[in-house]
């Protein structure tokens, strides 16, 4: 006998299959920048150390059940937990229906989760490990190299990626140090958008930097508004970068094409 599933259940599956890779990617968010194992030990409630049980992990049902807080301590549990969860959901959906379900599906929804981890790091301490990016460049050059039309071609992309996204950020960081004195880039936005650039290619980079710049100086302008600073504190830049990534994924081929007129129009 044969089962059909219909494409709104197979949306419905593939959010959930996100939802339960986002709560992964929470055990990743807070064990990495501890450089604690991800796999040997289960979940436990950061304040009082005891195990959660299966039916206490269940993403984002079991934070809404318990209201939010440890079943064991009473402890509240970090907004961030269902958020990651319920982000990762839509983002594999997103994706699905970009690509349904192919390579590019498997291997953007692995780049994507990247993403996820290295954006709540960052924002949370500032930081960007380079146990994600490293690994991620040579993972990036080999996966666009397997589903591009031809080998070679995803190969040189990949790497024209790396360079461009690795260079260009370095080219920036060394013109406002020259300029302001001080350091307005540190090496992991570099290596990540250099990671960028191998899974998305040289284009890909072009995106996700002019995607990224434009929302960090509305944030950023934002920031100096609302609280009267005068520049001088730093505003992750990793968040913005990731966020022009997964634009460029969904719908960069759009964008380029729009600027691309635009530019002719000009």
């Amino acid at each position: 006998m044969t089962i059909k599933l219909s494409g709104t259940l197979v949306t419905i599956l593939v959010f959930l299959f996100g939802t339960c890779i986002g709560s992964f990617l929470n055990v990743c968010i807070h064990r990495i920048p501890r450089k604690e194992s991800i796999v040997f030990r289960g979940s436990a409630c950061p304040a009082c150390r005891k195990g959660i049980a299966f039916h206490d992990n269940i993403p984002i049902l079991s934070y809404l059940i318990l209201g939010g807080r440890c079943r064991n301590c009473g402890d509240p549990i970090s907004m961030r937990y269902p958020v990651v969860e319920a982000l990762t959901g839509v983002v594999f959906v997103a994706l699905f229906l970009k690509f349904g379900l192919t390579g590019s599906f498997l291997v953007y929804s692995i780049f994507s989760s990247a993403l996820i981890v290295v954006t709540f790091i960052d924002l949370s301490l500032k930081i960007i490990p380079d146990v994600i990016t490293l690994p991620g460049i040579v993972a990036g050059i080999v996966a666009r190299s397997l589903v591009a039309d031809s080998v070679w071609a995803g190969l040189v992309d990949s790497v024209a990626g790396v360079v461009a996204g690795g260079g260009v950020l370095v080219a920036m960081a060394w013109l406002y140090l020259l300029a302001t004195g001080r350091e307005g880039m540190g090496g992991g936005d570099v290596k990540l958008l250099a990671m960028i650039g191998a899974f998305t290619g040289w284009k890909g980079v072009v995106v996700t930097l002019i995607g990224g710049a434009f929302v960090g100086s509305v944030v950023g302008m934002l920031l100096i508004a609302a609280y009267g600073r005068d520049g001088k504190y730093a505003v992750p830049f990793g968040p913005f970068l990731a966020g022009g990534a997964l634009f460029h994924l969904l719908y960069g081929r759009e964008f380029m094409e729009w600027y691309l007129t635009l530019i002719g129009a000009i």
